[in-house]
């Protein structure tokens, strides 16, 4: 299920991803809304397996299993749009970089860009711009997304030294860790990472604090996050610590 979700609902999912766990009468206090409210609210949700209910409250589905393809899509759309725009503005035309799709869609107005990519959405959207050369890396196509994983993937993305690898994240604890549910897409962030010469992480303020099994690595392996609201205090002191940039797209 793929709902319509209003701005309180996608505030709430935020809302549980940072707690871990949230009582009716907590979220009621904090939206300023009435328990009854709410209670639609986390029906919805719940039945969208977007949340999973617990005596009192509710959390998240699980740490070791990421929300369906199209709900992820379906989240904070509008934050995402302006996270990805701001790292457009980053990227001079004649670049070559490693790709993930939210930034894709910005991208089209350059010019002469060489993109390497391990998703086929990305490919086909890229490769209508005439002045783009796009390589596709080989390997397992994932059908929910249609991402690409395996080791054809990571051999292929360690031929290239690229100016600019983009990545995305499921969750960033507040010691600067970045975390994951997918070990395959870890290991091309990991490659693409360490073949890139700038790495610029896109992640919404959503993914602060959330849960998830698989580690990246530290934020200090990344250059500059994007975001779209200012991070805690712990973790701008981290931020600080590994001087990593912070570009927040208001």
């Amino acid at each position: 299920m793929d709902p319509r979700l209003n701005r309180r609902q996608e505030e709430l999912i935020a809302l549980v991803q940072r707690e871990g766990f949230v009582a009716v009468e907590q979220a009621a206090s904090h939206f300023d809304v009435t328990p009854q409210t709410i209670r639609r609210d986390l029906s919805l949700l719940c039945d969208a397996g977007l949340l999973r209910r617990y005596h009192g409250g509710v959390s998240l589905p699980s740490s070791v299993e990421n929300l369906a393809y199209t709900a992820r899509q379906g989240l904070l759309q509008a934050e995402k749009q302006r996270i990805a725009s701001l790292v457009a503005e980053h990227i001079p035309d004649d670049a070559s970089l490693f790709i993930n799709l939210d930034v894709a869609r910005a991208l089209m107005t350059h010019k002469g860009l060489r993109i390497i990519t391990n998703n086929l959405n990305v490919a086909i959207m890229l490769s209508n711009n005439p002045s783009f050369e796009v390589i596709v890396a080989g390997g397992v196509v994932r059908g929910r997304d249609h991402g690409v994983t395996g080791e054809a993937t990571i051999e292929l993305i360690r031929q290239f030294k690229v100016d600019f690898g983009i990545v995305g994240i499921s969750g960033i604890d507040l010691d600067g860790t970045l975390l994951d549910f997918d070990f395959q897409e870890v290991r091309v962030a990991q490659a693409i990472i360490e073949h890139s010469r700038q790495v610029y992480l896109a992640a919404d303020h959503s993914k602060i604090g959330r849960n998830a099994m698989v580690r990246l690595g530290p934020i200090s392996r990344v250059d500059a996050w994007f975001t779209d609201s200012a991070p805690p205090e712990p973790l701008v002191t981290v931020l600080e610590k590994s001087e990593t940039q912070l570009h927040i797209a208001s």
